[in-house]
């Protein structure tokens, strides 16, 4: 069984005890969250889609940690005018487990 849902602005395909990296979120260390916003599920070969959500379809998790990802490095430059400049980015990650999913 998975389902396609939206999290934080991006759409996940999440199986049940897979853990998953996500944007930032409000949540504490340990606390469960909900997500509502479930686009797709496929229960062994029968599948329900939404338009755009599937009614009474929810996915719940556990928030494991809050960390950040790996360095990305912005390099910009053009040629023969001596600009060059190079910048470093982290992004604010948290990882969560799913429980269950319910639809």
């Amino acid at each position: 069984m998975y389902a396609i849902v939206e999290i934080a602005g991006q759409q996940f395909k999440i199986e049940k005890d897979r853990k998953v990296y996500v944007h930032r979120l409000k949540a504490e260390e340990g606390s469960e969250v909900k997500f509502d916003r479930v686009m797709l599920v496929d229960n062994d070969g029968s599948v329900k889609v939404g338009t755009p959500t599937v009614a009474g379809a929810e996915v719940s998790a556990t928030v494991l940690k809050h960390l950040k990802g790996e360095k990305v490095l912005v390099f910009k430059k053009k040629r023969r005018k001596g600009y060059q400049t190079l910048n470093g980015h982290r992004q604010y990650l948290t990882e969560i487990q799913i429980n269950n999913i319910i639809g």
